[in-house]
């Protein structure tokens, strides 16, 4: 039966969750819902309104209740990153500090290019009752609130101030969550006042609609200028990044690299685009990266960026490659165009194809595959005597390097089933060099914005995207201090999460930057800092974890976290595991200079000798 001209009244609640609730889109095992379901934390400005409107679509749309805002949007930004943007959350949030505190998460989802749907309350488009409880009042601009702060996070934003205003703002925001050049985070900004009102909205609104991505295709003329590039290449690299897995073309790159004899290094958000025992596999690129990726970037004479912001970590702060001339595949034109390089505005699978059938036979030289063939060999032998380390002499604490050598022994297949998360700190660098994974999604390593405290709540949006994997939370002591209540509402829905705690008793990384610049150690590690009487606490993080329903134990070596894991592995619930770990110990293999300006005048002799450092290191950088 047609409903062309039928109406129906809802209130703006309403309508904005019924629309929600009807998307759909295509996903290998058949449609599902284009968004898993909506993170709450409810109070003045959506309760009455918008939560309303959620208890009458619970089936068709889960709300999820979490316990704190930034960590509720970190999850649904996990959960959008495992489905390689494919599916996501909305988040809503109260009108004040509810909402504020989502401002972190968002800035994350937009420096990261990944989708999430924020619904913060707001104030009283009348005016009647103000100042409200929580309200920001703006002595110049009468129609600011909170939310505005969203804008400049926001890939799109607006202030619904009729009901009928949804008829267009809900088909722009959908555009943008799912456009793979405009993806990111939306505000739709919500006056609790406006939730409650009524409308006469078209049926045909709220049709189940099925959500197309689309895939761009290179122009004739970039496709000819990136030929004309690479057939007068010799030396060749690919930098594969996240783009290369949301594009889904990771066989497009396997079939691209073995055709053409190009050797791969990956960037942190592109880890896992190639499996890890490939022979082309160089590893990590940059800051972070192996000494066989980043000999080939330092001798390349075309670097192939895909998908990648080409942020400082990848590029050395511009000095790690800039010998070579840089050809950019890129759905987003203002990353296919920075630093002078070539840009192909396409997919990264299509435009790999069409890269691959225009070059026909075209390969590599042979010393350069050989070149690559060997130092990727030997990368992979390195961090298997790396990560296959048991023993350390007392009174010396195992590193990070060895406890993730552990977390992948405790599995029959690591590289396959499980997926490691973490964000900040030491622990991505490592991970990047040392985590070993043959699936795309196998490494989940927020650092585009390298937000401590993302990892438990992203580990939870992880395991809400893939229950049947298991999900490794890898976070040190200062991330987890930050923020862990999502701990409590993985207990709550279900949501196994194995979480491991490396524990140095401070901020380690910033402790050997802060020196590595001249820095005396000061307010980073618990014993440099300002103390009462008492001192710094001994925490006990298993006990704690404890507290929040989970399960959890202290181990001390690596063979007791070994043991540990499989007990973890075999529980019934989040289990956390601590280990006390050394502070100045790193992977030494690999890596490359990153700049972070060095005062320019200071009375301690090692400033100055860093100063001198920095100055010429800049020589480096490519302008």
């Amino acid at each position: 039966m047609s409903t062309y001209g039928k109406t129906i009244r809802l209130t703006m609640a309403q309508a904005l969750v019924r629309y929600l609730a009807a998307l759909r889109v295509a996903t290998d095992d058949g449609e599902a819902a284009l968004f898993g379901g909506v993170f709450s934390i409810f109070g003045h400005g959506n309760v009455a309104g918008l939560g309303e409107a959620l208890y009458q679509h619970r089936e068709q749309l889960p709300t999820y209740r979490a316990h704190n805002e930034q960590a509720m949007a970190h999850a649904a930004i996990a959960y959008a990153k495992a489905h390689m943007r494919r599916r996501m959350m909305a988040v809503t949030s109260s009108i004040g500090p509810g909402a504020t505190n989502l401002l972190t998460a968002a800035a994350l989802a937009h420096v990261n290019r990944l989708p999430v749907l924020l619904l913060p309350g707001d104030i009283f488009v009348s005016r009647r009752p103000d100042p409200v409880l929580q309200q920001v009042e703006n002595f110049q601009d009468g129609g600011i609130s909170a939310n505005d702060a969203f804008k400049p996070l926001s890939r799109y934003f607006d202030r619904i101030y009729y009901p009928e205003q949804l008829l267009s703002a809900l088909p722009r925001a959908i555009q943008v969550l799912t456009d793979a050049a405009q993806c990111g985070p939306v505000t739709l900004a919500l006056p609790q006042d406006v939730q409650a009102m009524a409308y006469d909205y078209p049926v045909e609104f709220f049709a189940p609609r099925t959500v197309r991505f689309r895939a761009q295709a290179p122009a004739a003329d970039e496709l000819q200028a990136a030929l004309t590039l690479l057939k007068n290449a010799r030396q060749p690299l690919i930098v594969a990044g996240g783009g290369v897995l949301y594009g889904e073309a990771t066989e497009a790159l396997r079939s691209f690299a073995e055709k053409h004899g190009v050797p791969v290094a990956e960037t942190q958000a592109g880890k896992g685009a190639l499996a890890w025992r490939h022979p082309l596999q160089l590893g990590a690129l940059g800051v972070t990266g192996s000494p066989a990726a980043n000999l080939l970037a330092g001798k390349a004479d075309v670097v192939i960026a895909i998908g990648t912001r080409l942020q400082d970590f990848t590029t050395g702060s511009h000095s790690l490659f800039g010998q070579a001339k840089l050809l950019s595949i890129n759905v987003n034109a203002v990353d296919a165009i920075k630093w002078q390089g070539t840009p192909m505005l396409s997919d990264a699978r299509l435009g790999l194809a069409a890269l691959s059938h225009g070059l026909q036979d075209w390969r590599a030289s042979a010393a350069w595959h050989a070149l690559a063939l060997e130092q990727a060999n030997s990368w992979r032998s390195t961090v298997d005597w790396i990560t296959s380390q048991r023993e350390v002499s007392a009174p010396a604490l195992p590193y990070d390097g060895e406890v993730i050598g552990a977390v992948q022994r405790s599995s029959i297949d690591s590289t396959v089933h499980d997926i490691v998360v973490c964000a900040a700190g030491t622990l991505p660098a490592e991970l990047h060099k040392l985590w070993r994974t043959s699936t795309p999604g196998g490494y989940h390593v927020e650092y585009g914005y390298s937000c401590m405290g993302y990892e438990i709540a992203g580990g939870l949006g992880v395991k809400l995207a893939q229950p049947d994997r298991d999900v490794i939370v890898m976070v040190g002591d200062g991330s987890y201090l930050m923020m862990n209540s999502e701990i409590a509402t993985s207990v709550m829905l279900d949501r196994k999460l194995i979480i491991v705690v490396l524990d140095n008793r401070g901020y380690g990384c910033i402790n050997r930057l802060q020196q590595a610049c001249g820095g005396a150690p000061f307010n980073n590690m618990l014993e440099d800092c300002l103390q009462g009487p008492l001192g710094a606490p001994a925490i006990d993080f298993a006990a704690h974890a404890r507290s929040l329903g989970a399960l959890a134990e202290n181990v001390k070596t690596i063979a007791q976290l070994e043991a540990a894991m499989q007990r973890a592995r075999a529980a019934d619930r989040t289990y956390l595991v601590c280990i006390d770990t050394d502070p100045a110990r790193t992977t030494e293999e690999g890596g490359c200079w990153w700049e972070v300006a060095v005062p320019e005048v200071s009375q301690r002799p090692q400033v100055q000798a860093a100063r001198a450092e920095y100055e010429q290191a800049r020589q480096r950088q490519k302008v």
